[in-house]
């Protein structure tokens, strides 16, 4: 069963902190659940499917069904893929809707790792999101020797570098642009505008990855509301719609044949291409998961945006700037530079597509006639072992 028009996005919130010492989890979850509802027009006894993923606290989402007083739930999901978790639950929402399974679902992400709650370490996956359990085989193999999401990407973009003659110059343009779009956001952690020298400049983390190739580490959290048509047309709110989606793993399978340079956008994003019935020609934006400067060149590549190893000329100059380029990303300072909570910011991707397709991000940014837009996310090591999911939405007159 096809997606395609069959659900949409009602209401969006971001949480606007970015360090919460005062706050738990659950209350970030319950606070970004309500400013979803009240800008969808809609309440908590509305709900009747609900959505999470591993940052929810206690039973998961018996917990926070509980924890916020949803009475009328026929239909949950908790599907874990780190850092692309909450695309995959847009498009299981969607899913569900077009199977008559819930009307209105609630999806919420939230967490403090800036205050104890999973700030992320060695071996924790903390840049693409979703950290290894105890149990997890990887963790016996690789963890004696010291290794890190940091170094697992710092080898992606070695190893990019080698075989396309990518710059470090090139992907400092990534964080030129998030920057650029990040100092009209008043919520975002890095609100400056940087540099490529001050990039490439900045201290080595992961060669060739610098300091500010880097996301951030922020509290917050998010939440996205998706219903019926009808619902949706009967709120008096901007109408946006879900017109495909896909999602794909990459494993390493022992290291056969692996190759460091690709992402499982090469599955998730022509599946939801092929569903939307539309090409990358045609998207006006992009919201791409920015754990790291290379997880963006490898995703826009693999998404169709460009060919195999002309991302570093793709990204470079501008490009990705609003009102400068030819592909607008991430224009609220993405998790390079605006929030990045609980090593699965993946919800932030969905929320500012949604606010670009409806005409409401901020001024400066916002892309002219932006009806067509993606989100996509990586949960993960980027190009070793991880989860991709994608989502293309359309604004409706």
């Amino acid at each position: 069963m096809s997606i395609k028009g069959k659900a949409y996005v009602a209401g969006v919130f971001e949480h606007p902190t970015r360090d919460a010492p005062d706050k738990t989890t659950a209350q970030l979850h319950a606070e970004c659940a309500r400013g979803a509802l009240d800008d969808a027009g809609l309440s908590f006894d509305d709900v009747d499917a609900y959505f999470c993923a591993g940052d929810a606290p206690g039973f998961g989402a018996m917990s926070m069904i509980d924890y916020m007083g949803l009475k009328n739930i026929r239909h949950m999901d908790t599907t874990e893929t780190g850092g692309s978790s909450y695309i995959v639950h847009l498009n299981h929402a969607a899913q569900a809707i077009a199977e008559g399974k819930c009307q209105v679902a609630l999806i919420t992400l939230a967490g403090r790792p800036r205050n104890g709650g999973g700030r992320p370490g060695p071996g924790r996956g903390g840049g693409g999101g979703g950290g290894l359990s105890d149990g997890a085989p990887e963790q016996g193999f690789e963890s004696v020797y010291g290794g890190s999401t940091h170094n697992t990407y710092g080898m992606c973009a070695m190893r990019h570098m080698y075989e396309y003659g990518t710059t470090s110059e090139q992907l400092a343009w990534i964080k030129v642009a998030a920057s650029h779009h990040a100092q009209w956001n008043e919520h975002a952690f890095l609100k400056n505008v940087v540099t490529v020298e001050e990039v490439v400049n900045s201290r080595m983390i992961a060669d060739p990855l610098h300091l500010l190739d880097c996301c951030v580490v922020t509290d917050g959290g998010g939440a996205v509301v998706v219903t019926t048509p009808e619902i949706a047309r009967s709120l008096k709110r901007p109408l946006v719609r879900v017109l495909g989606a896909g999602e794909a793993p990459k494993v390493q399978q022992g290291g056969r044949g692996l190759d460091l340079t690709y992402s499982g956008a090469v599955w998730s994003g022509p599946k939801a291409f092929e569903e939307a019935g539309v090409t990358p020609a045609d998207i006006k934006y992009a919201s791409i998961y920015d754990s790291f400067t290379i997880t963006v060149l490898m995703q826009i590549e693999d998404l169709g945006f460009c060919r195999k190893g002309e991302g570093g000329k793709f990204v470079a100059d501008g490009n990705l700037i609003s009102g400068v380029g030819k592909l607008p990303f991430n224009t609220d300072g993405g998790g390079l530079c605006n929030n990045h909570p609980t090593n699965r910011g993946g919800i932030t991707k969905i929320i500012e597509a949604v606010r670009q397709a409806r005409g409401e991000a901020h001024p400066k940014v916002q892309v002219p006639n932006c009806d067509l837009v993606i989100a996509h996310g990586t949960g993960g090591s980027l190009g070793v072992r991880h989860g991709s999911a994608t989502v293309i939405m359309e604004r409706e007159a």
